[in-house]
């Protein structure tokens, strides 16, 4: 086995997961022009949307390139103050349109440096990007502003579902969570979490229940077209749902009741927000992280593979894994 770096390589687009083939190749220390740093890679999150791009999913990925966005490491070139420190973050370019995290040693500029906590262990860093920037994009933009606001999130055990609920409660909203077979919210959060059974019929009419027929200010739908119309239904007067991802691209869409019911829809894709982007949300959520309002999500040791079981883990994530792996490059 190599001694030397290395970094994962995707060469073409696949038709079909069975034929993903990511190479691990040698690479150097890259160079770090000003304005920009080299971070040391220590943990690397898998995103399904890592997973998609590597198969040629997104219609603007450059190839060939390395996948990733996710990252934790430590800066080793670049400007003086920074050399030596634990950074964290994500970006809708890496991984994309450049070569990502899934390497030994990512490229970045410095306006996408973030410090990362001492206490967040390497690996539950790692996973915390896409997720919460995601998550708060969405809030931000659907109007989150806490108490006497109703938030229901469709996938509530979800990683971004769950970053949803840690924001929606850490601002003081009422949280209610939609899982298939109802089962219980599993994560952080700064208050209770009612959850309902999502593979029922008459959801809407739960959420309903549960807020005295008034309906919900906010639903983040994690999930798209199963919730998509559910989701609406909940909704109160002027209420917003926000759309991230969909296994169907048509739904059923009544207009007229859409806009008499002064509805919103909001979709939100992270890939638009690059890694300098991404930053200035990580330090807006800082201060959560450091007082442990905000929580990372654990990841166990075994969990942690070597770019060697790329493949596997790949296909892992792409399955639908809840306990996603983590790249130790």
């Amino acid at each position: 086995m190599s001694k030397k770096p290395q970094a994962l390589r995707v060469t073409e687009r696949v038709s079909a997961a069975a034929d993903l083939k990511p190479e691990v190749v040698d690479i150097a220390l890259p160079d770090a022009p000003d304005g920009w740093a080299v971070v040391e890679v220590g943990a690397a999150g898998i995103n399904p949307s890592d997973v998609k791009a590597a198969m040629g999913m997104m219609p603007y990925a450059v190839w060939p390139r390395t996948p990733g966005r996710d990252y934790a490491g430590r800066v080793v070139a670049g400007p003086g103050e920074w050399i030596g420190q634990d950074v964290w973050g994500t970006g809708g370019d890496l991984g994309i349109t450049r070569d990502g995290t899934h390497a030994r040693y990512l490229l970045l500029p410095v306006a996408a440096l973030v410090r990362r906590p001492a206490h967040i262990p390497a690996a539950s860093a790692a996973m915390a990007g896409v997720p919460f920037v995601t998550a708060c994009e969405g809030l931000r933009r659907a109007g989150l502003s806490g108490a006497g606001q109703t938030v229901v999130v469709f996938g509530s055990n979800g990683k971004v579902g769950q970053a949803a609920i840690q924001l929606a409660t850490r601002a003081g909203a009422r949280v209610i969570g939609v899982e298939r077979g109802g089962a219980a919210y599993g994560g952080h959060a700064a208050t209770e979490v009612r959850t309902i059974d999502g593979s029922r019929d008459g959801v809407a009419a739960q959420v309903m229940e549960l807020t005295g027929q008034a309906g919900a200010d906010i639903a983040y739908n994690t999930v798209g077209s199963p919730y998509f119309a559910a989701a609406l239904e909940a909704l109160k007067v002027g209420g917003r749902q926000i759309v991230i991802s969909t296994p169907d691209r048509n739904v059923p869409f009544d207009i007229q009741a859409f806009y008499r019911r002064d509805l919103q829809l909001i979709g939100v894709d992270s890939l638009k927000l690059d890694a300098a982007q991404c930053a200035a949300v990580f330090r807006e959520l800082l201060p959560g992280f450091e007082d442990g309002s905000l929580r990372a999500f654990p990841v166990g040791d075994d969990a942690i593979v070597p770019l060697a079981q790329a493949r596997a883990a790949y296909l892992k994530v792409l399955e639908g894994a809840q306990d996603r792996p983590v790249l130790a490059p």
